[in-house]
């Protein structure tokens, strides 16, 4: 077995918080949580890899032109760490159920505003909980699809690759967001 914080396999302890650099990256950034194979709590939906938003819905209507469509995001799950890069933000979490382990970085809007935010696992469901709001931020599979409820809409999303992948092995590294999906087998379902 592997010691946990060797150079093939590290534990999630042994990995520094990543946060956005200022302004925003440009460019995807190489993922944060790499060389670690912790696995994901038992609770935890299975959304690791590279998403892309193939269709949303507000107030129960698909909205063909909606300005998420196309949007991609890295989530990278490792024992109770959960990193989402996207729009140029890095928010590194635990997903713990505290305000102390979450995430405190900046909202991806304008890349300064300070954001304190709870991160859970709640019932097969990704939560988060911004500090101060009323509001909760959801991720959780339904079958092939990440399901994203934000603020004011719902996503699906098209899985891409695995979080692993490294943007700059594809060349450049813009063209994560245009991969085609390779077969994925969708989430496992609990027994009653």
């Amino acid at each position: 077995m592997t010691h946990p914080d060797s150079p093939r396999s590290r534990g999630v302890d042994a990995i520094p918080v990543a946060h956005t650099p200022p302004g925003g990256w440009r460019r995807w950034p190489p993922p944060v949580l790499a060389g670690c194979d912790e696995p994901p709590p038992a609770e935890a939906p299975d959304l690791d890899g590279y998403w892309r938003t193939v269709e949303v819905v507000v107030d129960g209507e698909v909205v063909d032109d909606h300005p998420a469509l196309g949007h991609v995001q890295r989530i990278e799950q490792r024992g109770d760490r959960l990193v989402v890069t996207a729009a140029g933000i890095i928010h590194d979490m635990r997903c713990d159920g505290t305000l102390e382990h979450g995430v405190h970085d900046v909202a991806e809007f304008d890349k300064t505003t300070p954001i304190h935010v709870v991160a859970a696992y709640v019932d097969g469901v990704h939560v988060l909980r911004p500090q101060g709001l009323d509001i909760e931020v959801r991720r959780r599979r339904r079958g092939d699809h990440l399901i994203w409820d934000y603020l004011g809409f719902t996503a699906h999303l098209q899985w891409l690759a695995p979080s692993s992948l490294d943007p700059a092995a594809v060349g450049d590294p813009d063209d994560v967001a245009r991969l085609s999906p390779p077969p994925r087998p969708a989430a496992p379902t609990a027994s009653p």
